[in-house]
């Protein structure tokens, strides 16, 4: 199976095409990724807590609205994996999951804000520009999809017959949102982010099939040209689909990426 990096409709290649650099070397990606799976399942959940700049970005930004995209990255099928593989598999399963999650997002310019149980959510405000920050978020979901179906699945398959093969939902959406204290310390009390597009961007992300990107309108609109060719509207298949646009009462439209 081809790799993303190999498809003429990548949005990893039109995102990097538009610049000078890489800024995701697909195949050092997949290389380090199946090094990390592999000494996972051999000799134990052994990864080190990344070390991102999610808090130091929204201590200085506390009780300010900063526009960015939502990614939205939920693991299917957790529940089933919970009853069908021992403890001891499933922690390392999970946790390494996220952590490649994590790592995809850090790499591709964005902050990890937090885990929520088997579901991962960044964010990316691309330095200060909306349109790239969209870009970044785009190109990043389709990173995760290459990195657990090239990295994660192709180790947990040979490593270990009784491992399943992971699938992933994805949903991003584009906003303002504000950053909130919970406390009085400055350095210590919680920080994290409020706003419609963190909830939309979760609503997005449960329309999505196994192994799909879903994008909210919102993302789409500010999205290179050529990215925006790889996303249909799904708008008018999607059953029970009653959210309406910030600015009208339009339904606001979603659009999956076309694999």
């Amino acid at each position: 199976m081809p790799s993303p990096k190999d498809k003429p409709n990548s949005i990893i290649d039109m995102l990097l095409g538009k610049t000078e650099s890489k800024t995701v070397d697909s195949e050092t990606l997949i290389q380090d990724v199946q090094r990390r799976i592999r000494d996972s399942l051999k000799n134990g959940y052994r990864y080190s807590r990344i070390a991102d700049a999610s808090e130091e970005f929204l201590r200085k930004h506390v009780y300010e609205q900063v526009e960015m995209a939502i990614i939205y990255v939920d693991l299917v099928g957790s529940t089933k994996l919970s009853l069908r593989l021992p403890p001891e598999n499933l922690s390392v399963v999970i946790s390494s999951f996220v952590q490649e999650m994590s790592y995809v997002i850090s790499q591709c310019g964005g902050f990890v804000l937090k885990f929520s149980g088997d579901a991962v959510i960044g964010y990316f405000v691309g330095k200060g520009s909306s349109l790239q920050a969209a870009d970044d978020a785009a190109g990043c979901a389709e990173s995760m999809l290459m990195v657990v179906r090239d990295g994660i699945n192709k180790i947990l398959s040979k490593e270990d017959a009784e491992l399943p093969e992971l699938e992933i939902k994805i949903g991003i959406d584009f906003g303002a949102n504000t950053v909130v204290q919970y406390g009085s310390d400055e350095k210590r009390s919680l920080v994290d982010l409020i706003g419609p597009s963190m909830n939309m961007a979760a609503k997005i992300q449960g329309l999505a099939k196994p192994n799909q990107i879903v994008i909210g309108k919102s993302v789409f609109d500010r999205l290179h040209p050529k990215v925006q060719e790889v996303f249909a509207d799904i708008t008018d298949n999607v059953n029970d689909w009653t959210y309406t646009s910030k600015d009208s009462n339009d339904l606001y439209r979603v659009f999956a990426y076309k694999k």
